[in-house]
């Protein structure tokens, strides 16, 4: 791996089992929710509350974060296909001419939930955890948001690590001379699978991928494929040093005493982070164009930096 001209052309599929993949994307996103266990059992080990209580907590979070994050997808970027294919919004298939899926339902593949937003899971978990409190009303709302945040922090940077390794929400084009330029050569939009089929004459993806990168005839393919930023690896870093900014803040001040501070504080910074790295990102589609001026990713992040912004700045409010 070198950092000037970098080819990024990993498969994202670590093995299949039928029909079912297992990728990178899938272990990282396990992982965080691993790493999210463990670092809120010290939490509550801490705070002398129960791990039943954190059980299902757990729960809570996982469902909400998943089922915000789809949504968010579906609503927020590409409702103008989902409103067409209503049964791919929780399932996860996609229409394809001449696939088959479980060898006997034609028309469709199976893909995993390929699309997921991060501004739905936010919203997804604050819902989630506001159903938690329901349940278990001995504990406030945001007592739970000012802890749960320094795990999500943390999980924000496996998530952006499983979309580089994805090569999915690429940044725009750069001069290769940059020091982080990257060569994503599985970029659909930069060299389609089916393109890459069409070239090589290959029998699967991986191998013409692997053909275009490798061999001398493809050089000229290769050649054409434009450096980008690596806008996830941009996200994901600021996103390491979020946590461990909160997780100091939690563990070595008593700001975790004034309720809501360390939730307002995530959200400022991490939405502040996407704000800008949207800049140097590839357009997600959504309703930028409507709107115009500024990225979809950026105008949603716009209110929750505000509301961080009061939880903040709010008068003190002591934990009960």
């Amino acid at each position: 791996m070198h950092f000037l001209g970098l080819i990024w052309n990993p498969n994202e599929t670590l093995f299949k089992i039928g029909f079912l993949q297992i990728k990178y994307y899938n272990l990282l996103w396990i992982t965080a929710f691993a790493l999210g266990w463990f670092i809120m059992k010290r939490i509550f080990t801490s705070e002398k509350k129960s791990i039943e209580q954190l059980d299902s907590l757990f729960i809570y979070t996982v469902l909400a974060t998943m089922l915000g994050a789809r949504l968010g997808h579906v609503f927020f970027y590409d409702w103008p296909y989902y409103q067409n294919h209503i049964a791919e919004i929780l399932l996860p298939i996609r229409e394809s001419a001449g696939s088959t899926l479980f060898g006997f339902i034609n028309g469709y593949e199976f893909t995993g939930f390929t699309g997921l937003a991060s501004h739905g899971a936010a919203i997804g978990v604050i819902i989630g955890m506001y159903l938690y409190t329901r349940k278990f009303p001995e504990f406030k709302l945001l007592w739970i948001l000012d802890r749960i945040v320094i795990p999500v922090s943390i999980g924000a940077f496996c998530v952006r690590l499983g979309n580089f390794f994805n090569s999915e929400i690429n940044g725009k084009i750069t001069d290769g001379s940059f020091i982080f330029a990257t060569k994503f050569i599985r970029d659909s939009d930069d060299m389609h699978p089916s393109k890459a089929l069409a070239i090589t004459k290959e029998k699967t993806v991986n191998a013409a991928y692997n053909a275009i990168e490798h061999k001398a005839q493809f050089s000229e393919y290769l050649n054409q494929i434009p450096y980008r930023h690596p806008a996830q690896l941009y996200e994901g870093v600021c996103y390491i040093f979020l946590f461990i900014l909160l997780y100091y803040l939690y563990w070595k001040t008593d700001k975790k005493d004034k309720l809501g501070y360390l939730f307002g504080l995530f959200l400022v910074v991490l939405w502040t982070i996407r704000f800008f790295v949207e800049f140097v990102k590839k357009s997600q589609g959504g309703f930028e164009e409507t709107l115009g001026l500024l990225s979809t990713g950026q105008w949603l992040s716009i209110p929750f930096i505000i509301i961080g912004l009061y939880f903040m700045l709010r008068p003190s409010t002591q934990k009960s």
